[in-house]
């Protein structure tokens, strides 16, 4: 990319241009507008010095730039000098913001849409305006940057040659024990995101259901009180009550150990009959999930098909 000394140019609007411009370093910069479409602009994920020459001009260039929070949005183009119409979009008012992005899209409009942090979509919104964008071909171009998902796999100290990104697990303890148990099976590091008033919870569900695993908590990426620690997750769950819970939170977590093994479909059986004998289908299931590694939704079916046979067994003539 070429910058160059901003020049005056009174034209407005979409189908015209006032010139804009762009601080670094304290030399303003130009920013032409950019060929009609929708740019996806990676920002910062905390240190606003992490965001590039490119997202900077684009960012200053476009008509409209759609934010999930046009306060967060606005400390990071006044910081690089940029005079720019924000327009709110996030997930509660994406149903009628959209179409109104599409028609300026249809005009002939360069619209940028950012996140408050990180790269758009990534546990963001914005799927389904991208979708609708490219179904009536309008240009879609991605502005790659920052990412709190690959930042936290690559200090990690994990292996990284194969990764799940989870997002946020539930926040309800049953539900986010079921989907660990799901994910305990997956042959890849885990990445997932976590909010600190949930973290002793997660980090204990953790050790219960994958205790074996090394893991590293990374708190404030990029950020002045950055805090990566790395251990076993069984050490990181028991230091818990000592683990500072304000800021943002990514947890990385190794793969299993070569030879995990899942448990064979006869001896779940075995488990399943014992348990039924003596308590519910769902606490059975519930048993055989923390026992079995297998999925829950496995595990249910098949206690149903047990439950149903006994019941058939119980109820026919001797």
């Amino acid at each position: 990319m070429r910058a160059k000394a901003a020049s005056p140019d009174t034209s407005e609007g979409v189908t015209g241009f006032t010139a804009r411009s762009f601080s670094v370093g304290g030399q303003l910069l130009s920013a032409p507008k950019p060929q009609p479409g929708l740019y996806l602009v990676a920002t910062p994920i905390g240190n606003l010095g992490d965001i590039t020459l490119r997202a900077l001009e684009t960012l200053a260039g476009v008509d409209v730039i759609a934010c999930e929070d046009t306060r967060i949005t606005r400390r990071l183009i006044e910081r690089y000098a940029i005079t720019a119409q924000l327009k709110p979009y996030h997930e509660h008012n994406a149903a009628a913001a959209r179409p109104k992005i599409m028609q300026l899209l249809a005009q002939g409009a360069a619209i940028a849409l950012v996140s408050d942090a990180g790269t758009p979509l990534i546990s963001d919104p914005g799927f389904k305006l991208v979708r609708e964008a490219c179904a009536a071909s309008h240009a879609v171009i991605a502005l790659p940057g920052a990412s709190s998902v690959l930042t936290a796999l690559s200090v990690a100290g994990l292996p990284t040659d194969r990764f799940f990104f989870e997002g946020f697990l539930p926040a309800k303890a049953a539900g986010r024990r079921a989907r660990l148990t799901e994910l305990s099976r997956i042959e890849a590091t885990l990445v997932m995101f976590e909010s600190g008033n949930r973290l002793a919870d997660a980090l204990a569900d953790l050790a219960a259901i994958m205790g074996g695993r090394d893991a590293a908590i990374c708190r404030e990426l990029t950020k002045m009180h950055e805090e990566i620690r790395r251990a076993p997750i069984a050490e990181l769950a028991r230091a818990a009550a000592a683990q500072e819970t304000r800021g943002e939170f990514v947890l990385v977590l190794g793969p299993p150990a070569a030879g995990a093994q899942i448990m064979p479909e006869h001896e779940l059986d075995q488990l399943l009959r014992n348990q039924l004998a003596r308590e519910s289908v769902k606490d059975a299931v519930a048993h055989a999930v923390e026992l079995s590694g297998r999925p829950r939704r496995e595990i249910y079916t098949r206690a149903l098909q047990l439950a149903g046979n006994k019941e058939d067994d119980d109820g026919q003539d001797g």
